[in-house]
């Protein structure tokens, strides 16, 4: 098991940037594959971005290409999301989670949750 606290979520206008940053930790936390999905009110969860265990590979939805970043760093136990380019569409809370295989797809391999970071983008 894994566990994964999320930060740096918080209110920004439409066009700003905001950095969401996952710390994992566990024995193997950095053999894990990471992602972040997102839920608006009313709405369901929704897969964003994924990376590969080794940072290779990395997975994006199509309503964020170009606009988003998914890395993560040396030690591979801490993975940010850079969120530019900002749309009101983009408010939601934020979930880090980690996938054991290390593949980072398809969105249904994840199986740890952070506990979520509100983004919220007014308009």
């Amino acid at each position: 098991q894994v566990l994964l606290v999320e930060s740096g979520g918080g209110l920004v206008q439409a066009g700003g940037s905001l950095r969401l940053s996952c710390a994992a930790s566990g024995r193997t936390a950095s053999s894990y594959a990471m992602g972040w999905f997102r839920q608006a009110p009313g709405k369901e969860r929704e897969f964003v971005a994924a990376i590969s265990w080794s940072g290779t590979n990395t997975y994006y939805t199509d309503s964020v290409k170009g606009r988003f970043t998914i890395y993560r760093d040396n030690r591979r136990t801490t993975v940010h999301l850079q969120m530019d380019w900002l749309r009101p569409e983009d408010t939601a809370v934020y979930y880090c989670a980690g996938d054991p295989r290390g593949s980072g797809y398809p969105p249904s391999a994840f199986t740890s949750w952070g506990q979520g970071t509100q983004v919220t983008v007014s308009s």
